[in-house]
């Protein structure tokens, strides 16, 4: 993954910004490839920026997205039961899903409470059924990523840099500190999406980001720097406090 790579990045004044603006552009997106594809593969992620994400669609776009249209993948995803409060996929169906029109059929969850390895290997299945594929990988149509502090993005930690190139679509990830299991879509996969979008708020991310996208210290040390579309886009959208050690803001 020493590809170089282009990327555009955003700076709003805050997250609701942000997402207002994310929202826009990526609905007139979808809406362009609906009326290319039979179905649009998305995979999305948890946390706050996410949340704030899904209740802006809710509120403002919910009606103007054929969403019979929509796939829905997970990036990742916690060995949790789906009503447990870390579950992403619970956090999503409480702000997304229940709200809106969208097929049950449509939705692929990680079942975070089944066994691990035979889940990731499950997951890997659902999505070679249902995703074309493109470099010999199946290729999402947006991946939705956040970022921690640590620098891991999708489920993929320093610690476990090797998952970045695991030939497998779906692997078990452990979290460093809690050592809770997860299952996460591994680099190759994500890097052969067709848009990677990366949402990221608050000050507590601000060195991190610094670190990735002014290319410092040790920052291929960073899984997050490791996001290098082969042949996609990929776009940050950043708040103003995440963005405040950017060097180059133009």
């Amino acid at each position: 993954m020493d590809r170089t790579v282009n990327y555009n990045f955003k700076i709003f004044n805050d997250s609701q910004t942000l997402s207002k603006e994310f929202c826009s552009k990526s609905v007139n997106e979808i809406n362009s490839l609906i009326e290319e594809k039979t179905k649009i593969n998305i995979a999305i992620s948890g946390g706050n920026t996410p949340k704030l994400i899904f209740q802006e669609i809710v509120s403002s776009y919910k009606t103007k997205i054929n969403w019979k249209k929509i796939n829905l993948f997970w990036v990742d995803e916690r060995c949790v039961p789906p009503d447990d409060v870390e579950s992403n996929y619970g956090m999503t169906k409480k702000y997304l899903l229940d709200p809106i029109q969208i097929p049950s059929e449509n939705i692929f969850r990680i079942k975070g409470e089944n066994n691990t390895v035979e889940e990731a290997k499950r997951y890997s299945g659902v999505i070679l059924g249902n995703l074309a594929e493109v470099n010999n990988l199946p290729q999402f149509d947006i991946i939705l990523l956040g970022l921690g502090e640590d620098g891991h993005t999708a489920s993929i930690f320093p610690n476990q840099m090797e998952l970045l190139k695991s030939d497998k679509i779906c692997e078990v990830a452990v979290h460093p500190e809690s050592k809770r299991k997860r299952i996460t879509l591994t680099g190759r996969v994500i890097n052969n999406s067709k848009k990677i979008y990366f949402l990221v708020s608050g000050k507590n991310k601000s060195s991190v980001v610094s670190k990735i996208l002014n290319q410092n210290e040790d920052y291929l040390k960073l899984p997050g720097a490791h996001i290098k579309p082969v042949d996609g886009e990929l776009t940050w959208f950043l708040d103003r406090e995440a963005a405040l050690e950017i060097s180059n803001k133009n």
